[in-house]
This record gives C-alpha cells, structure tokens and sequence, in this order.
C-alpha cells in the first residue's frame, strides 16, 4: 500500500495496524533545536485515547508514545524523528464473524476490491487507530510551532452532533476542555449527554461537525494555484477516517450570500489592516490574510453498530452481520484532537515553504 505520507517540507509517514504490535509516524523535515520531549506530545494523545468515559470506546489504550530518533538532549536534531506507540488491548477475537464479511460502511470491500488481501483485525490499517500517529506527529509539529509561532493557537471543538446544533450566542473558548464532546456551549453539551447516552445504549451511532480554529496565524502562508493553504488544510482533513466534507470560513453556506454580503470589508488599523468579517476563513486565494484560519469538518456516523445489515460475503453470498468490539458512539469527539494535529502540521509545512521562498519578507501596507 504506497501513499503514507502528507506534507512537503514537514513530512509525515504513518505506519501500523489497529490490531498489530505497534503503530507511529516517521517525521522529516522538523527544524532543528526544537525543544521536544515525550511528554510534549503525550498531552496531545491524551485528549485522542479512547476509554475515557462512557461516549468513546471501550477499548483500552494508554497510547504512551516513545521517541526512538531525531531527538538528542532534549532537542530536535533535524534528523528523522521516528514515534511509536504500543497496542496493548487488542482483542482481535471479536472481529473473527467478519473474515469473510464486508461491513456496510466500512473499507473492506474497497480494500478487498484493491489489494486482494485485507487485515480484518478491527480494519487494521483502515481503522481509526491509525489516527494516534497523527496525533503524535501533530505534537511534534506544535512544538515547532510554539517556537517559531509563539503567538498561535490552535483550537478544536465540536459544533454539531446529528441534527443538534450549538447556539454561537452562548460560544465559550473555555468551556471546551470541560466536558466530554469538547463542546464551546454548556448548555449543548449536557443535552447532548443525554442524547448520545440513549444511542450508546441501543447500539447506534451518530455523525457530528468539528471546527478547528486557528488564532494567530500570519498573513502570507500559501501560495496561488496548487500550493493554497485552504487547498492543503481541506486535503488533511478529509484524509482523516470518516470524513466526509470539509469547509473552509463559510463553506458551503457561502453559496447562499450575495457579494456584498460575503465580501470581507478591509480597514485599516493601529497596527495594519483589519477586516469586519471573516466569511473567508482567514483565506484569500490560497494565502493567508492574518485573520483566524477556520477549518470545518463533517465526520458520517460510526459504521460499527450492533443493528443487523444486510451485506455479502467474499464469495458473494448474500447475508447478514452484526459488528461486535468496542467502538464510538460518535467517533467525532475523538476526531477533535485529531483535526488539530493535521492543521498544526499544515500550518509548520506552509510556514516552513514560505520561509523557504520568501525568507519572510512581506509586502508593506501604509
């Protein structure tokens, strides 16, 4: 299977199944002295394990991350950073019913259909496991951010579970850490509780929309035509398992706006240019304009659900299957750290591109 990687100058290689020994990531490109140490990118993993409470899976994983190169007393040294993070909790029993069934829903068929040759063990390499490698690899590239950025911040939440929605006018930055589904409205998240909680127990599951907001973003990361930053951010995103549409700023509901309305008006400020709105997503023809950078994601309902559906085997036969395991009731709560380590590794590749082009130099205004 090729097409590991993502990035450019920052590169990321993951590798590993759900139900192997081990999965992690293979970094190039990281700048060197760039403080690092395990425990820089643990904090990021935490947020992503599962087992956490009653709305994620069961499963548990401790997903400690173990830096096995490119660091050197406590510093990147510039060389390959090679992560890994050991699976403890497989149970690779409970997926024996699929070996020879394809999961509505799920990669099987397409990867049958491809490779001839599939790891049924939970997908294995289409499973969301793989996601902690990212996660750990959006560490490193926050660390690099942090020292070359100092001023960014890179913020996930949910915005949507199914057809409930959060009330902007109620939007809290500090709520989000403090209950379960990252969710920026209090109110929202203890219906959403009750909610969710009745679909976990009758074995169903839901879809939800992520928005990731990135705050202290310079102007001028991108480049026109093929190397937009909006172009980069929507491709990470849609890379993660699940995903099924991204916006950026306004998205799809810039379609509903006349010119006027949509069009950011510019002024100018005490310490250079200020817009009145932000329907662009802080994106202008593929580079940014200094403005917060908004990433939206929808993530489609967990396939593994206990409810029979019809399916087929490998030989054709038409049959039934109830998926068994451990598995989120909306796999969008965990997918909020995980749409922030793809943005911060986007964002370290375009600032390490520019930087490279540019050398930063910047066009004056006023």
């Amino acid at each position: 299977m090729s097409l590991n990687s993502y990035g450019h100058l920052f590169r990321v290689t993951t590798w590993g199944e759900s139900h192997g020994p081990a999965l992690g990531a293979t970094i190039d490109g990281c700048p060197p002295g760039v403080p690092l140490s395990e425990a820089d990118i643990q904090v990021w993993l935490d947020k992503r394990k599962p087992g956490q409470n009653k709305y994620t899976t069961q499963r548990r994983e401790a997903d400690e991350v173990e830096i096995l190169s490119g660091v050197f007393e406590g510093r990147t040294t510039g060389t390959p950073i090679q992560l890994m993070i050991r699976n403890t909790d497989q149970r690779s029993k409970d997926y024996g019913d699929i070996a020879e069934k394809f999961r509505p829903g799920h990669a099987d068929i397409t990867y049958w259909q491809k490779y001839g040759i599939r790891d049924y063990r939970g997908g294995g390499r289409s499973s969301a496991r793989e996601t902690a490698a990212r996660v750990a690899a959006g560490g490193v590239a926050r660390a690099a951010l942090a020292l070359l950025l100092p001023e960014l911040s890179i913020t996930g939440y949910m915005v949507q579970m199914g057809d409930k929605r959060i009330d902007r006018a109620r939007f809290d930055w500090d709520e989000i850490a403090r209950n379960p589904f990252w969710v920026p409205d209090a109110a929202a998240a203890s219906e959403w509780a009750t909610y969710l909680d009745g679909l976990r127990k009758s074995g169903s599951s839901v879809g939800a929309m992520i928005e990731v907001t990135a705050r202290g973003v310079p102007a001028g990361l991108g480049a026109p035509v093929y190397g937009k930053l909006d172009t980069d951010l929507a491709a990470a995103a849609m890379s993660i398992n699940a995903v099924k549409g991204v916006e950026i700023g306004e998205g799809m509901q810039a379609a509903m706006l006349t010119g006027e309305a949509n069009a950011d008006e510019i002024f100018m400020g005490a310490t250079g240019p200020e817009f009145a709105s932000n329907h662009a997503g802080g994106i202008l023809g593929g580079i940014s304009s200094g403005q917060d950078v908004v990433l939206r994601f929808a993530v489609k309902p967990t396939s593994s659900i206990l409810t029979p559906r019809k399916t087929i085997t490998k030989a054709g036969e038409a049959t039934e299957i109830t998926t068994k395991g451990r598995h989120d009731p909306c796999v969008g709560i965990r997918a909020v750290p995980v749409g922030e380590a793809m943005v911060a590794a986007v964002l370290l590749d375009h600032l390490l591109l520019d930087r490279g082009q540019t050398g930063g130099i910047r066009g004056t205004i006023g």
